[in-house]
């Protein structure tokens, strides 16, 4: 029996409706050739987390988020990096995101075929997306031996902001020593992604990503207006935006926010 053949209906009454949505998602996308098996568990491991936080954006979240849209905007060369989970579900979200920003889109995998890099790149044209990379990895990552270090020089070899999701910690590391600022959009805030990125996002990929997409609108909006007030505008630079930020509080501040919610919950059974 094939992975579609075992699909059913869910009930809009069930409590778990809009999770059990994604995980069908995620399994119609392994049938597809998009997902993979591994990308399964972990999503799974992710939910684990949502269940943790509460499913739902945590202050520390929407400052990283704040801060990560700044840089976004004031990138040079911007790029989103895209796998198999991301690509099955968010592609509207990676696309708008994309378009607000100038940023290119990148097809990157673990688990890497070329059958699988065309699918999600046509997945994402479906969605919207135009001119997405990937297909001509011809560049390594220094120290990355895997397919993942596989890049396009024209995409993540050559940009200076990387945002990565549900992403292996090795390679945003090397991405970090390669001298980018990496945002990091990831469940689990004691991942090595989630420690060595240059910004944190600890947060559902879906509800990250329409924020962000929220909170670049907004600084365009303002920017806009300030132009027309005719204020001096002053495009800071990544350094100066990252001044003030600290990533590791906003881990330490998640894992608090996770200890208050479980002693609620142990004190309420």
């Amino acid at each position: 029996m094939s992975v579609h053949e075992i699909h059913w209906e869910i009930p809009k009454s069930h409590p778990r409706y809009e999770s059990l949505k994604r995980r069908e998602r995620l399994v119609e996308c392994v049938s597809a050739g998009i997902a993979t098996l591994q990308g399964l568990i972990a999503h799974g491991r992710g939910e684990a987390f949502d269940y943790l936080i509460g499913e739902r954006t945590l202050n520390a979240a929407q400052r990283a988020t704040e801060v990560a849209a700044e840089l976004l905007l004031s990138a040079r060369k911007p790029v989103i990096s895209v796998n198999g989970n991301v690509a099955a579900l968010a592609p509207r979200a990676v696309v708008e995101l994309a378009s607000l920003t100038n940023a290119r889109i990148e097809v990157n995998l673990f688990h890497r075929t070329e059958e699988r890099v065309r699918r999600i790149k046509e997945l994402l044209e479906r969605n919207g997306a135009r001119g997405v990379l990937g297909e001509h990895a011809t560049e390594r990552i220094e120290g990355l031996e895997h397919p993942r270090g596989l890049v396009e020089r024209e995409g993540i070899f050559t940009a200076d902001v990387v945002l990565v999701a549900i992403e292996d910690g090795d390679r945003t590391e090397a991405l970090v020593k390669m001298g980018k600022k990496v945002i990091a959009i990831d469940l689990n805030p004691l991942s090595r992604t989630a420690r060595t990125a240059t910004v944190t996002i600890v947060d559902d990929v879906e509800r990250a990503l329409k924020n962000l997409a929220s909170e670049v609108s907004r600084i365009k909006a303002q920017a806009q207006k300030a132009e027309t007030e005719k204020r001096e505008k002053h495009v800071s630079s990544l350094d100066e935006i990252l001044s003030g930020y600290d990533n590791k509080e906003v881990l330490r501040e998640v894992l608090r926010e996770i200890t208050r919610r479980l002693h609620r919950l142990a004190s309420d059974l």
